[in-house]
């Protein structure tokens, strides 16, 4: 798979098309599974992971969706492009920062990753647009049973599968969606909605999962534990919440329209301003105002913008992505000065004023 190709497109999660797209960026579900034979990864040898390496990639390799799986060999390749892999949700942050045999096969729309010796020997994600976790768990129990047919995977006839982590065992699953809810940020309601997550065992996290901050108010809202719940009792619980978050987002959308109209309108005008103009500007800051503008284009208060145009500024603009577009790799200040330019670059390509007068 060549990284340079893939960096200069946009995967199918991120094109912002699917139900609920305004607010539900994806779903995603991934399951978790390891080799009944071998010893988990945290006690395994060099020579385990090299086996477990080769008996999962050949299986992986026979997947009816095998024509469209490319195999990247993440232990070969340089810092930087692993970074990439996990700025674009194809691998994991402990996957890139593990060491020895691993790698991660990729279909060529980007919704399907199996990643092999991550924390698990094996872990299958499948990554759709929008709110679609029934298609994402139809598409990801296709490959598992595949799977499953031909790799005696560790399992307890009374816990189910077992897992590296507890708080797997059983079903091994997780199931997802990243939301973005700017107006509950605003409003400050989401520290509310989120002590009242927790309450019903969903957990909460950042765009790139455990332990990762919070950025562009994006947010995963995922399951918290798998034992003792089947699959689809998962799928379920997730689901039913999720549109209640969307009530909720939307309501508060609407507040700031009908009540705060011209601050929202000042922030919005602001933030697109200063990404088109900006001559140096750090990922955080970029994340932060790009936010805004994509809430003023779902609220028409940015007329032609499209929303997979902002999705993909939000990824590209990423420091191994910047880096993979230049074709070099940059320090930070010059990160951030090329950040500026291909922000203005996109931004700008006509001259009429874009902003709504609502």
């Amino acid at each position: 798979m060549d990284l340079n190709d893939l960096a200069r497109k946009s995967g199918e999660w991120l094109r912002g098309s699917g139900p609920e797209s305004d607010i539900v960026i994806s779903s995603r579900v991934r399951l978790a599974r390891n080799l009944a034979d071998f010893p988990f990864i945290s006690r395994a040898s060099q020579q385990d992971r090299t086996d477990i390496e080769l008996a999962l990639r050949e299986n992986v390799l026979k997947l009816e969706e095998s024509s469209d799986l490319e195999y990247v060999n993440v232990n070969e390749l340089k810092v930087l492009d692993r970074q990439f892999l996990v700025e674009r949700q194809l691998i994991s942050r402990e996957h890139a920062e593990s060491e020895g045999a691993r790698g991660v096969a990729i279909d060529c729309r980007e919704q399907v990753s199996l990643m092999i010796n991550e924390e698990d020997h094996l872990r299958i994600q499948v990554m759709h647009s929008g709110l679609d976790l029934t298609g994402a768990w139809e598409q990801i129990d296709r490959i598992d049973t595949f799977l499953a047919d031909r790799i005696p995977f560790a399992f307890h006839h009374t816990l189910g599968f077992l897992t590296a982590c507890p708080t797997n065992v059983g079903t091994g699953v997780r199931v997802s969606v990243m939301m973005h809810l700017p107006a509950l940020v605003i409003t400050r309601q989401i520290d509310k909605v989120f002590r009242s997550l927790q309450k019903i065992s969903l957990a909460v996290r950042g765009l790139y999962g455990e332990g990762s901050q919070a950025m562009g108010d994006f947010y995963q809202i995922s399951n918290q534990i798998t034992l003792g719940k089947s699959e689809l009792d998962l799928v379920k619980q997730v689901s039913d919440i999720v549109p209640v978050l969307i009530d909720y987002e939307r309501r508060a959308r609407d507040f700031l329209v009908r009540e705060n109209h011209e601050n929202l309108h000042d922030r919005v005008s602001r933030a697109y301003g200063i990404l088109r103009t900006a001559q140096t500007i750090s990922s955080e800051e970029t994340m932060h105002l790009l936010s805004s503008v994509r809430m003023g284009v779902n609220l028409g208060l940015i007329s032609d913008l499209g929303i997979p145009t902002l999705n993909e500024l939000f990824i590209h603009t990423q420091p191994a992505h910047l880096q993979k577009l230049r074709g070099v790799e940059l320090e930070t200040a010059d990160r951030n000065i090329e950040r500026a330019r291909y922000l203005r670059s996109h931004l700008n390509k006509d001259d009429g004023n874009s902003l709504g007068r609502n």
